[in-house]
């Protein structure tokens, strides 16, 4: 390309012919200092060659309008993914198609496409042929990998279509988790087509069929549903029947694949339709799919992406803990995850307003932050926008750069939720037959489960906590002059007496303060909403606060929790035998062997396939401890530890393996969720084995004699 912009330079500004560009004219020095008397080749070649292989042929149209060009460009067809074969130009996923049209007309099963038979004749001469499972079946240089949802859904494969990054034109070293999720959502409309063919109202969906894929919300997770994986392209030929051909002297190198997973429920006893449902429509469809990839709106979000990066990364080292851009749509549709329309745009006060990253808007210092204001003046709304930002959000969200700390948790009572040996001591000072620096107990009050929550998510390394006065327990909270004037033993050790000295331990917090004034002479920031818009009124706020009675400062409180696992009662198999169990309820009930869980309170999992994914990890370490939970029970077992193996192994290996397939109840997409969300789910277990280093006080949960009380 550069001898063509060499050409170009050397035509006016005015000229009117375009010939040189069509002689192509270029010379090849042959003159050297050894060989002065050889003469320089002049040639001509209207091929104009890009260095990644494309070239340009520009050649004249007609005579009579020398500036109109014919202009052929040529790409390489293994830049779109398409990778021919030496046999069949067009595979059309001839061996699936193979195999479906041996099976039984009636079969249930299709045993045969997990198996995906295929039987190898080598060039070599060796003979017999060999017989290899290969459930990979190719078209075009796009694979699809068919396997078993669970064993007791044969007739619902999942099929995971493998695309050849470079045929997206997404460039390598660009395969992150917001251009998988872009992908992702990209699939929708194509799948929404499939289904209308197939929907009957008058005949289930076991007799039409259907294709299923994972519809994300707004929230930009790493997924099983859509990944980036380096995997070895086709390195065979077809032959008749299921018959292939090894490659020989043909080196194969990796290629980068954007894998996209869907599940097909094939028709039943309808062979012919299902032979059209995974060879024609499912390939065509992702045929277009690739044709029609918005490359355009792929770079927007790459630069969102980067955006969203930076900031994170100034946040981290700033003085801020959160980021809410002008101009984000924080209000929510109608209970639902979409931005709400009409909404009024978010402005930051003046006093507030920073830039980062080339955006401004409002950023949230670290200390403690009171936001306040009436009723229905968005401050819920603020507060769920800043926990929202724990996570990148989608383009088009609203939330888009919302940043906040990602250790931030939302912190509320929980009524009745399983406490295991937990050191409350900094909220209270007694507790009446238990110690409260070893507390346990099968069903919590509303302040003890929020002691609880705030202690363990501290002891965890969170540094910013998210509480709204409306989900609190209010003794937990506050107590007025009159209430303690009334009330002279009282052993609740209330948040307003904790919460400067959290600050200073580094653990920031935004607390939506309505109903009492206490929380105004401890904090650094005061913001009241007016007209769904915050206002910086610290100094006009804080000046009544003088008058409020100074409390008599507490001693430091031990904030430490040093509690011990034991392998026992940490299973998947009820009473440590028989047939695993695993089930996620929609109302946010997870059953896993014994343990019936309830994770209402895990208010940072914003989708049911967090919570599919918090049940398989658990699975998997109960699974790699299973002996010892059995034969070894009071082995010691380092739960964090664990928990952050498996997250190495997923960052290795994809999050597809933990999944399990023994479970029918178990969604098939899974959603990474965070650390602290499985260790939060672990901390509700009523039947794990625990105790409190150092404490004397030890059994488990469930023992009626260690049991404490609530309020």
């Amino acid at each position: 390309m550069v001898r063509l912009l060499q050409i170009l330079d050397l035509l006016s500004e005015k000229s009117e012919n375009l010939q040189a560009v069509f002689d192509g004219k270029y010379v090849i020095p042959r003159r050297t200092p050894a060989n002065p008397t050889d003469k320089d080749e002049t040639e001509y070649d209207p091929t104009y060659w890009l260095d990644d292989g494309c070239f340009l042929q520009i050649t004249e149209s007609c005579p009579e309008q020398p500036m109109l060009a014919n202009v052929v460009m040529g790409i390489p067809a293994e830049k779109l993914g398409i990778y021919y074969d030496l046999r069949n130009e067009v595979d059309n996923l001839k061996r699936l198609k193979n195999i479906l049209l041996g099976m039984r007309e009636n079969t249930e099963k299709f045993d045969g496409i997990y198996d995906g038979d295929c039987r190898v004749v080598r060039t070599d001469g060796s003979f017999p042929p060999e017989l290899v499972a290969d459930p990979i079946y190719w078209r075009e240089g796009v694979f699809y990998h068919i396997t078993q949802t669970g064993r007791l859904k044969l007739s619902c494969p999942t099929v995971t279509v493998g695309i050849p990054s470079e045929a997206l034109g997404i460039c390598c070293g660009a395969e992150n988790i917001a251009v998988a999720d872009f992908c992702l959502r990209a699939l929708k409309p194509y799948m929404d087509e499939l289904n209308s063919e197939l929907f009957n109202r008058s005949r289930p969906v076991e007799e039409n069929g259907r294709y299923y894929f994972c519809e994300p919300s707004g929230e930009i997770l790493l997924r099983n549903s859509a990944y980036f994986s380096a995997r070895m392209p086709r390195d065979y030929d077809y032959g008749s029947g299921t018959t292939v051909y090894p490659r020989v002297g043909i080196e194969v190198k990796e290629v980068m694949y954007l894998c996209l997973m869907i599940q097909v429920q094939l028709p039943y006893h309808r062979m012919k339709k299902t032979v059209r449902m995974l060879t024609s429509d499912l390939p065509k469809m992702m045929d277009r799919y690739i044709r029609n990839f918005d490359r355009m709106a792929l770079l927007k979000v790459i630069d969102l992406a980067d955006k969203q990066r930076a900031i994170r990364e100034y946040l981290k080292n700033s003085e801020y803990c959160a980021f809410i851009a002008n101009g984000s749509v924080l209000p929510r549709k109608n209970d639902t995850d979409l931005p709400m329309e009409d909404a009024v745009p978010f402005i930051s006060p003046k006093e507030g307003e920073v830039e980062i990253a080339g955006v401004r808007g409002m950023a949230i210092k670290r200390g403690v932050t009171v936001i306040t204001g009436g009723g229905y003046s968005g401050k819920t709304t603020l507060v769920e926008a800043v926990a929202a930002g724990i996570y990148d959000h989608a383009l088009g969200d609203g939330r888009e750069l919302c940043i906040t700390d990602p250790s931030a948790v939302s912190v509320s009572a929980e009524d009745g939720r399983a406490i295991s040996h937990v050191n409350i001591s900094p909220f209270l000072s007694a507790i009446p037959s238990s110690d409260p620096r070893d507390f346990s107990t099968s069903r919590a009050s509303g302040s003890t489960s929020q002691a609880a929550n705030i202690a363990e998510s501290v002891s965890r390394g969170a540094r910013l906590l998210l509480i709204d006065e409306d989900r609190s327990a209010t003794n937990f909270m506050i107590r007025d002059p009159l209430m303690r004037k009334l009330i002279k033993n009282e052993p609740l050790i209330h948040f307003t007496e904790r919460v400067r000295e959290l600050s200073e331990r580094g653990v920031s917090t935004v607390l939506v303060i309505g109903g009492s004034g206490e929380y105004l002479k401890v904090a650094d920031k005061i913001y009241m909403m007016e007209n769904f818009q915050p206002v910086d009124v610290t100094e006009y706020a804080k000046e009544p606060a003088e008058n409020i009675p100074k409390k008599e400062k507490i001693p430091a409180a031990d904030w430490s929790q040093g509690k011990i696992y034991r392998c026992g009662g940490f299973d998947s198999h009820p009473n440590g035998f028989g047939k695993e169990v695993l089930r996620v309820f929609d109302l946010g009930v997870m059953i896993i062997g014994a343990e019936e869980l309830d994770l209402r309170g895990l208010h940072n999992v914003v989708s049911p396939r967090q919570l599919h994914g918090i049940g398989f990890i658990l699975r998997a370490i109960m699974a790699k401890n299973a002996q010892d939970s059995f034969s070894n029970p009071d082995k010691e077992l380092n739960i964090e530890q664990e928990v952050d193996e498996i997250y190495r192994k997923i960052e290795a290996e994809g999050l597809d393996c933990v999944y399990s397939g023994n479970f029918a109840d178990m969604s098939r997409f899974i959603d990474l969720p965070r650390r602290e969300e499985v260790l939060q789910a672990v901390g509700r277990m009523r039947t794990l084995v625990c105790e409190r280093r150092g404490c004397e006080i030890g059994g488990y949960v469930g023992c009626p004699r260690k049991r404490g009380k609530g309020d």
